[in-house]
């Protein structure tokens, strides 16, 4: 009952982990994060209590870490999988190490250190929730896609530059195609400046006439 307790208890800090992700609209939320804590529990106690009846074995040698060391690098690969590029942009590397930490904790529980275990729980849930709400001494410029449709009026394409650059905003990749009638289609990749928020963007838009549709990812 203990052994398990202490799967429950990883599971149960699993799913607190997941539900800060889910609620960020991640793609790894409360259901992966409790299988990871779960699972690594799990395989933590089998790690460690799984093999005591081959103790009185002849010329017996055990190692309770081989287990657990290759759920560090299994985990891994797992994480590996919520890492994709999109439009030139890494997205998913916090989602994968959130799963990745969650299997460490998962082991903490599952080897009997419950106050590290809750303890690196609050510490991770506590780091995601600050860190989100953006403070300013924290702040730096990040990337951002935009999907614009321009109306083809003389000097649009150069009004559109012009704006970026009065914004501060930096083009790191771009792609042009034509759109419907009238129209072309834009994919910018673009780092915005420190601080910069939607707001700003949205009321820049609104200047711009030539502009008629704007899609972030």
């Amino acid at each position: 009952m203990e052994w398990l307790l202490r799967v429950v208890v990883a599971g149960l800090c699993g799913a607190w982990i997941g539900y800060e992700r889910k609620n960020r609209m991640k793609e790894a939320g409360i259901k992966t994060h409790f299988i990871v804590g779960t699972g690594a529990a799990l395989m933590m106690v089998i790690s460690k209590y799984g093999f005591r009846d081959q103790i009185g074995w002849e010329n017996l040698t055990l190692d309770p870490s081989r287990v657990a060391a290759q759920v560090v690098s299994g985990v891994g690969f797992l994480g590996a999988g919520m890492i994709f590029l999109q439009k030139q942009t890494v997205k998913g590397l916090t989602t994968a190490a959130g799963v990745w930490a969650t299997a460490g904790m998962g082991m903490a529980v599952g080897s009997g250190l419950y106050v590290i275990g809750i303890g690196a729980t609050l510490l991770i849930l506590s780091a995601q929730t600050l860190l989100h709400r953006g403070w300013r001494g924290l702040r730096t410029p990040k990337a951002e896609q935009f999907s614009i449709r321009l109306s083809e009026e003389p000097g649009a394409m150069g009004d559109l530059m012009a704006l970026l650059k009065g914004q501060g905003i930096s083009i790191l990749a771009f792609h042009a195609e034509q759109g419907e009638a009238g129209e072309m289609a834009l994919d910018l990749n673009v780092k915005l400046p420190s601080g910069y928020g939607l707001d700003d963007w949205l009321t820049a838009v609104r200047q711009a006439p030539y502009i008629r549709s704007v899609e972030t990812s």
